[in-house]
């Protein structure tokens, strides 16, 4: 897992790269092939988007080059500021990361963050591809969006989960390889080596608590001498 800001945007930019491009071939080719290959007449979907100029977007239509940058450049922004930091804090909401599995943590990231961004980018995505020929209509706005949404979410949690995020996993810690074994071996230095060390961290850990619990009291002793003094 990244531990600074700059690894941080490194893992998001890998995930947005390997994300935009399975959604732009999931959205062409299985969800909308078949009305692209018989709308222009053609046995292949690169052949049906030559003949009718480009995946139609904003009204207009664009390459697909074109529309895998514009939706790139979206993502990115949007899983920095939001997806990112506030899928962190959903999962520690359930899970403590000092305490449970690293897995499970980390698989409560990857559900917290499609769940935020499937529908984020779905609602783009309805304004991206709105049939803007019909005119603009809430209400049809609102049902693309909802449809894009079931379309999208069962594709984004078992890609996520089981493929794109395994995928930038191996990708990051080839990357930044020698900053994770250096972790490694820190934390190898701080676990006991024999009976006696292992005691002593035992003890450690129970003045730690102890001294939570003490911190804990005179908090609760602070709260109520205030509630006595509101309350005269």
């Amino acid at each position: 897992m990244p531990r600074n800001q700059f690894q941080r945007m490194v893992f998001a930019f890998i995930t947005v790269v390997i994300t935009v491009h399975a959604y732009v071939f999931y959205s062409l080719y299985v969800v909308n092939g078949n009305t692209l290959m018989a709308i222009n007449g053609t046995t292949g979907v690169i052949a049906a988007l030559n003949k009718q100029g480009g995946v139609y977007m904003c009204g207009g239509y664009l390459p697909i080059w074109a529309c895998i940058l514009i939706e790139f450049c979206l993502a990115y922004v949007l899983e920095n500021l939001a997806g990112s930091p506030l899928s962190f804090k959903l999962a520690c909401r359930v899970f403590n990361p000092a305490k449970n599995h690293p897995m499970i943590f980390e698989t409560a990231i990857i559900c917290a963050t499609v769940g935020i961004m499937c529908p984020a980018m779905s609602f783009i995505a309805a304004f991206l591809y709105y049939p803007y020929y019909r005119g603009f209509d809430v209400i049809l706005l609102l049902a693309n969006w909802l449809k894009l949404v079931c379309f999208n979410f069962p594709f984004a949690y078992f890609t996520q989960l089981f493929f794109i995020q395994p995928c930038v996993r191996i990708i990051f810690k080839t990357l930044f390889r020698k900053d994770i074994e250096a972790r490694n071996n820190d934390m190898e230095k701080t676990n006991p080596e024999n009976e006696q060390e292992t005691i002593a961290d035992i003890f450690r850990r129970m003045d730690e608590i102890k001294e939570e619990l003490a911190h804990e009291r005179r908090k609760r002793k602070a709260l109520e001498h205030t509630i006595q003094n509101d309350n005269k």
